[in-house]
């Protein structure tokens, strides 16, 4: 039976959230756990994998499907020794009788096995990559360092030394598997279990490989070239597939799932495919109105505010924004004024002010801060 978390429980949402709620929970999750949030946090590591894993099944519809239908054995290819998924491919049914052995201690009414020397398909492997916020934005290529195992190439995967073969072990005939009949109150029972002479491999490997010590798999640490799309968001998982442990008996292998990490920006802020930055200018630009230099993801743009500019007003530079992820078109730039006001003025400074503000009326000049008096005067009278 499988020790992993139900995936809507890893990501605190019900089996009939929608798509936007299962995102929005994963994203939550994500940056709640992630390893440059928490380093050295092995507990933190751990669940950041595992709301990862989580939002890939639920986020896909045929994977949540099958998931909602048969749990973790309908989208785990290693649950239960089965081939993993459901159909062509998939949930194996006439494996019952394995499962059944895993919660009662034998086989099914005496049914058969899975054969030790069928093709397995290899595990899933993880790994991580930061890349900055530009990076993400505009897409990159990275070269990671993965652990995986691979099949040996001195032996074949067969674990045995080049020039021998391993042999049919005789107790079980191959099957990997022995009969045992025990007697109960209620008769002969028969169940199976593993043989212990071949460890459930079917074969005997009488001369080990040296390399991988006869046991046809090795791990060895690879350097594996990575595509990032562009627009690709902090959280989100890269899927290559093939790349993760070999097949056994001449299985495929597993997939290589990367946790995509993105550095925050000094300036920028992401919200989907929006970038978002405020821009301080003085008060005599506000005032008099004044061409400003905008940085983008592009580059430095020119932007003319016009006069009378207020603090917190906002303007949007259209297809300034991010790449949207496999798709054509960029979001949007948006822009929000800051008034910055001067400090350590001098005595000539300062009188120039006040004769600034003697010289404005409430009426013409400063709207917004006489209707605010307006409104308030009777409260004092």
């Amino acid at each position: 039976m499988s020790d992993k978390r139900d995936y809507y429980e890893v990501l605190g949402v019900d089996k009939s959230a929608s798509d936007d709620e299962i995102k929005k929970a994963y994203r939550k999750a994500a940056k709640k756990y992630h390893p440059d949030l928490n380093p050295g946090d092995k507990e933190a590591e751990k669940c950041f994998k595992e709301a990862a894993e989580a939002y890939e099944v639920l986020s896909d519809s045929e994977k949540k499907a099958r998931y909602d239908q048969f749990g973790h054995a309908g989208v785990d290819p290693n649950f239960g020794g089965a081939g993993g998924g459901y159909g062509a491919g998939g949930f194996d049914f006439g494996d019952l009788g394995d499962i059944f052995g895993q919660f009662f201690g034998g086989g099914f009414g005496g049914g058969r096995g899975a054969n030790p020397n069928a093709p397995r398909r290899g595990n899933d492997i993880g790994a991580t990559v930061n890349i900055s916020f530009e990076e993400a934005a505009k897409g990159c290529t990275k070269t990671i360092k993965v652990a995986r195992i691979e099949t040996c190439k001195d032996c074949g995967g067969n674990g045995a030394k080049k020039g021998s073969s391993p042999t049919t072990c005789t107790v079980c005939g191959g099957s990997g598997r022995v009969n045992i009949t025990q007697r109960t109150p209620f008769g002969a029972m028969q169940s199976q279990r593993t043989c212990d002479k071949c460890g459930g491999r079917g074969k005997i490997v009488t001369d080990p490989c040296n390399t991988c010590d006869g046991k046809g798999r090795i791990r060895r640490s690879v350097e594996q070239t990575v595509d990032i799309p562009a627009g690709i968001d902090d959280g989100q998982v890269i899927n290559l597939r093939g790349g993760g442990d070999s097949g056994i008996n001449g299985g495929p292998a597993g997939d290589l799932r990367i946790q995509v990490g993105v550095r925050p920006h000094p300036i920028f802020e992401r919200d989907g495919f929006d970038v978002f930055c405020e821009i301080p200018v003085t008060f005599a630009q506000a005032a008099l109105g004044a061409e400003i230099t905008v940085p983008t993801l592009d580059g430095k743009v020119k932007f003319t505010i016009h006069e009378g500019t207020q603090p917190g007003d906002e303007f949007k530079l259209k297809g300034k924004g991010i790449q949207r992820l496999h798709y054509s078109g960029k979001g949007d730039q948006y822009v929000k004024i800051v008034l910055e006001v001067p400090r350590n003025l001098s005595k000539e400074q300062k009188n120039l002010i006040e004769e600034l503000e003697k010289s404005t009326t409430d009426k013409d000049n400063y709207k917004k801060r006489k209707g605010f008096f307006d409104k308030i005067k009777d409260m004092f009278d």
